[in-house]
């Protein structure tokens, strides 16, 4: 715990962010299901479907760019609410548009939003978290997790009951403004600031970024593990075992279910296990799932190693946020980087997976061959001195 311990108001604070962890997690899983619906509406094709989505991931970028500057004028409180407020009014346009050029608008809108609010969040979790006893960076990704499942089975319930996209998201969207009401009524108003000991502020951008580059290399690591793991689970089953859709959605399920137990347990890990052995044990047991889910030709094993790899993936992100919070002097630079890096990493390893499995390579040795060497990278980033969470 740092030096002053939990001051007054840090619980209400602590509650506040955890609400908009599962709000943000919420967002993009409510209309997420609804894509086909939303292909048909404005006339377009999944492959420009695809491309949109990656467009507005790309755009979303440009937020990690100025973000830190935006918390360093206005404060994490300012930036954080304003920004969460704005996304879920956008998020209602995804339901009403009718043209592609302004469904692509709404999507890069909301890629942006979503960076500021996922910087600022990230920094006030992590203060918090450092100034109590036990830490909880694991439980509020957690929550960003129960978000995701939450707002997914919410639309696909809605659907299968024939309300309106358009009806889902106002309503969503409603309930979302209330719960982020309650949060600005409740998080941080005052950042935590840091000393710039150690920091270069020469002047020369390449001394400045130097120091953040691990942490922009750390998160692409991270986000490429977890995004061949998740995303093309179901087709190892469909392509490789020739299962049904059905049967090919379990492989999700297990990742997903696996990463969602394994945040809610990593604080308690964190405090038992301390962070240079839990680092070792969750590469370790996300290096076992990924050997069992690509490499044994076994439907039972590969479901069993989807789990164990989302176990193992689940302490990966909320160990780089809680890093990045709180780097002297440059914490929303640092968030910055982190997200710059993973976001660029989304956009490159779905496409060198296609690519691999476009070969003669089955799906299960193009997942290995992409998570694998990131697994072990990440580890060897992550292992270096300076690489700590901070004392509690």
């Amino acid at each position: 715990m740092t030096a002053g311990g939990p001051r007054p108001g840090d619980r209400r604070a602590l509650v506040a962010v955890a609400v908009q962890f599962f709000v943000n997690g919420a967002v993009f899983a409510s209309f997420i299901p609804r894509l086909p619906e939303i292909r048909d509406r404005v006339g377009i094709t999944d492959a420009t479907v695809g491309l949109f989505l990656t467009i507005a991931g790309g755009l979303g970028l440009v937020s990690s760019v100025f973000v830190g500057r935006l918390i360093d004028r206005f404060g994490s409180r300012r930036v954080l609410v304003t920004g969460a407020v704005v996304m879920v009014l956008v998020l209602p346009l995804v339901g009403i548009v009718t043209t592609p050029a302004a469904l692509l608008v709404v999507l890069i809108a909301l890629s942006m939003l979503d960076v500021i609010v996922d910087v600022a969040m990230n920094l006030q979790g992590s203060w918090l978290s450092a100034r109590r006893h036990a830490p909880v960076m694991n439980r509020l990704h957690g929550l960003w997790s129960l978000g995701t499942v939450v707002g997914g089975l919410t639309s696909a319930l809605l659907a299968a009951s024939g309300v309106s996209l358009q009806k889902q998201l106002v309503g969503v969207s409603i309930l979302l403004l209330a719960a982020v009401l309650f949060v600005a009524a409740g998080v941080l108003a005052t950042d935590q600031h840091h000393s710039e000991q150690g920091v270069p502020v020469d002047g020369a951008s390449r001394s400045r970024w130097r120091p953040l580059m691990p942490l922009a290399l750390a998160g692409a690591f991270a986000v490429t593990v977890e995004m061949t793991s998740s995303d093309w689970a179901a087709f190892r089953f469909t392509d490789d075992f020739g299962s049904s859709a059905a049967i090919a959605t379990l492989g999700y399920v297990a990742f997903t279910t696996g990463m969602t137990v394994g945040r809610f347990v990593g604080d308690a890990a964190l405090v038992r296990l301390g962070a240079d052995r839990l680092l070792r044990l969750a590469c370790t047991v996300a290096i076992a799932g990924i050997v069992a889910a690509t490499v044994v030709p076994s439907r039972p094993f590969t479901l069993a190693g989807l789990l164990l790899a989302g176990l193992g993936t689940a302490t990966f992100f909320p160990k780089l946020y809680d890093e990045a919070a709180h780097f002297p002097g440059r914490a929303g630079a640092a968030l910055g980087a982190l997200t710059a890096g993973s976001r660029t990493a989304a956009l490159v390893a779905p496409v060198l997976t296609g690519v691999l499995i476009g070969t003669s390579l089955s799906v299960g040795a193009a997942m290995a061959i992409v998570a694998l060497p990131c697994t072990v990278g990440l580890y060897l980033v992550e292992a270096r001195p300076t690489a700590r969470q901070p004392t509690r």
